[in-house]
């Protein structure tokens, strides 16, 4: 590469003689500059398109790459949460799923581990508009890019968030293909959206534990807010269809005794554990893709407490006799308001979903709770020893608006012990008369 250096001096009399100025010659000079110029090859110090997102409609979309590399294919979601993308890139329920986050800025904060919502990341790859060059956060350990190159998860940035939006809401959630590959042409990257589904693919199998364990954690005391242990001696056996941690958090704050079982345990084994309630968690994909899951929460309902999240919600929505519906683009987001509609208040919730229980297809006897605002969705069922919800109550975007839920199956569960002690102390009394 060769450089060369230009300097140059002049006084403000040159100046004054060039263009005819009369006023008195004036000694200060200008500062001195110097101007290098560089020729030859080099590298840009910026970088440059390097990956493509293809989707199933047939439009490409030229991106820069972060994280991992290599070829990904998922569905295409938006989420619209401000905050929290740490939580969303580890919540087991987008495996499967490129995330496009609609808030521009991405990364600020860097990661920290206390955040994280299960023990790997199960996306298929983000998607965001600006990465951040910095990150400012007492709590950060490292950079988000860093963080998904080891966890093996692809990221793309300076592509058009907004524009792809609007196309998923126009035409709802579409399969695509991220690529860094260069030896792959648009045309292969097309056939591979057209040749993957995620409707009817078993995505719970892959997210859940393989063998029960015990969860202790409780939220952190300098998190706290509202539990003051409710729940001792109450032993809820939770069941992995991809849970999140802060469930698990929540409830061990509320004082449950918590055993965690993979998504094929059998209801019978359950029930030998003689537990005081169950939780059927969250979870990815299509709730119709897991039979083996709404067998085993029929064999459950009724004998003991039930709390269903999200994917729970959906399975017990099935197993109750109702039917499930895939979304237009599902609600996915920190910001979703929910009617309650026993007690007409309203609450910003955390929403992460692609199916929805159809109401109308419930049996009488199952009464819905809670309905989604923005398109009047069923969020909440209830009915006989069972509660349920279509979002996320261990999430804080409102900040504690559904907190209350861990509360009220606490409740559940202690209306069922006492009605179980009644009649053992009316044998007693009897005898005793």
């Amino acid at each position: 590469m060769a450089a060369k250096a230009l300097g140059f001096s002049v006084t403000l009399n040159d100046l004054s003689n060039r263009f005819g100025s009369k006023s008195q010659p004036i000694s200060q000079k200008v500062r001195v500059s110097t101007l290098r110029c560089s020729a030859g090859k080099g590298e840009r110090p910026w970088k440059t398109s390097d990956a493509r997102l293809v989707l199933a409609d047939g439009s490409i979309w030229n991106a820069k790459s972060f994280g991992a590399s290599g070829t990904q294919v998922g569905e295409v979601v938006f989420n619209t949460s401000l905050t929290g993308y740490q939580e969303i890139i580890t919540d087991p329920s987008y495996a499967g799923q490129f995330v496009l986050m609609t808030n521009p800025h991405i990364g600020n904060t860097g990661i920290n581990f206390d955040d994280e919502e299960s023990t790997q990341c199960f996306l298929a790859g983000l998607v965001i508009r600006s990465l951040s060059i910095s990150t400012s956060n007492w709590r950060c350990v490292e950079t988000l890019g860093d963080y998904l190159a080891e966890r093996n998860i692809m990221g793309i940035y300076d592509v058009d968030t907004r524009a792809i939006t609007r196309r998923l809401r126009q035409d709802g959630s579409l399969v695509g293909v991220l690529s860094t590959d260069n030896s792959k042409t648009d045309e292969e990257l097309l056939q591979m959206s057209h040749s993957w589904d995620i409707v009817g693919i078993d995505l719970i199998s892959g997210v859940s534990c393989k063998s029960p364990h015990e969860w202790v954690d409780k939220t952190k005391q300098d998190w706290e807010f509202s539990s003051k242990g409710l729940g001792d001696n109450f032993h809820v056996v939770a069941y992995d269809f991809g849970i999140k941690h802060n469930i698990l958090r929540r409830l061990a704050s509320y004082g449950c005794k918590i055993t965690v079982v993979p998504s094929t345990w059998p209801a019978s084994d359950t029930l030998k554990l003689k537990p005081d309630g169950v939780l059927f968690s969250n979870g990815p994909g299509d709730p119709s893709a897991v039979p083996y899951a709404v067998e085993t929460v029929k064999n459950i309902l009724g004998k003991v407490p039930v709390f269903g999240i999200c994917m729970g919600h959906q399975l017990l929505g099935q197993a109750l006799g109702g039917k499930t519906f895939k979304m237009k683009f599902g609600h996915h987001g920190g910001n979703h308001p929910v009617r309650n509609l026993r007690t007409g208040n309203v609450e910003i919730s955390a929403q992460n979903h692609n199916y929805a229980v159809d109401p109308a297809t419930l049996p009488e006897g199952v009464e819905v709770t809670h309905i989604n605002l923005n398109d009047g969705s069923c969020a909440g069922l209830a009915t006989y020893r069972t509660m349920s919800l279509q979002y996320h109550p261990e999430a804080s975007p409102g900040p504690h608006d559904s907190d209350y839920a861990f509360r009220d199956f606490v409740e559940l569960m202690k209306r069922e012990k006492v009605n179980k002690r009644e009649p053992q102390l009316s044998a007693v009394s009897a005898r005793n008369a």
